[in-house]
């Protein structure tokens, strides 16, 4: 199942990360978003990123060059039509998610695979929405993408082994390290961190240390690069709080429910650096 071109849904920061990086290892790339504007902003996003890496001496102009040529960019989903292989990098709302999978199943060419950059939802549930069960995935990259080096490569219970072979082959050739998992509630990475995340918010919320105290024991003591907190913020906490209530939802089990403190700063609107204050202000 060999893969050249790579339609990527979504030109926000994870789908203009996604982009960059597919490009960058000599793929086309169709950039897709719903608004001309998203585009001109991701694009944009990855011109300055090309450059820094050129100014640091990390990549040559010739290279950035020919990454950018290797970029298109469209506001219509049809634009994928002739992809080998579509990244949907759009908002974490179910629904959007199975409705923009069962129209890529009918614009995309017989043995397109489809894969989502979902952090927690089902791909049972996704591959559900479409005819082509076989060859829908999870690639989950992290935030930065073109910084960090993992890749989370879901299976579905019906997601064909070559399907497997081929997005994992495409991960590292985008330089990327590719480990496998099985659909599961939050899957590896979010089934470990958020529940980390949600204690220490349960810890803040006790009264048992401020927030720098809670941040700085992980970083010092834990060798963290980042406090949960503070990673929170970052992530955002609507984030980490539909995380945990997938995770919660999906397991049945209160060991993950969410911490009041979290649902609260959420209702209030704070939601961490995008909103200017979470546990920290910004």
């Amino acid at each position: 199942m060999g893969i050249e071109k790579i339609a990527v849904l979504g030109a926000g920061q994870m789908g203009n990360g996604i982009t960059q990086v597919a490009a960058c290892a000599g793929y086309e790339v169709t950039m897709i978003d719903i608004k001309q504007e998203y585009i001109e902003n991701g694009l944009a996003t990855i011109e300055r990123s090309l450059s820094k890496l050129v100014s640091k001496e990390r990549m040559s102009q010739a290279d950035s060059d020919s990454a950018r040529a290797n970029i298109s960019i469209s506001t219509e989903k049809s634009s994928a039509a002739t992809a080998d292989l579509v990244i949907e990098a759009i908002p974490e709302i179910p629904d959007l998610k199975f409705s923009t999978f069962k129209e890529m199943d009918e614009i995309c060419k017989d043995g397109a695979i489809l894969a989502s950059n979902t952090s927690s939802i089902s791909i049972n549930e996704i591959a559900n929405a479409t005819s082509r069960p076989s060859c829908v995935i999870g690639m989950h990259f992290m935030n930065p993408v073109p910084i960090m080096k993992l890749v989370e490569v879901i299976t579905g219970s019906q997601t064909d082994p070559e399907v497997t072979s081929a997005v994992v082959e495409a991960a590292e050739r985008m330089g990327k390290v590719a480990l496998c998992c099985k659909d599961s509630p939050g899957f590896i990475s979010n089934r470990l961190l958020c529940p980390m995340l949600n204690e220490a918010i349960l810890a803040l919320q006790e009264g048992i240390a401020e927030p720098e105290a809670i941040d700085g024991i992980m970083k010092l003591g834990m060798n963290h690069p980042i406090g949960p907190l503070a990673l929170s913020d970052l992530i955002g906490l609507d984030t980490v709080l539909h995380i945990m209530n997938v995770l919660h939802d999906g397991f049945g089990d209160d060991k993950y429910a969410p911490a009041p403190l979290l649902v609260n700063m959420v209702g209030e609107g704070k939601l961490g650096r995008k909103s200017g204050e979470g546990f920290y202000r910004y």
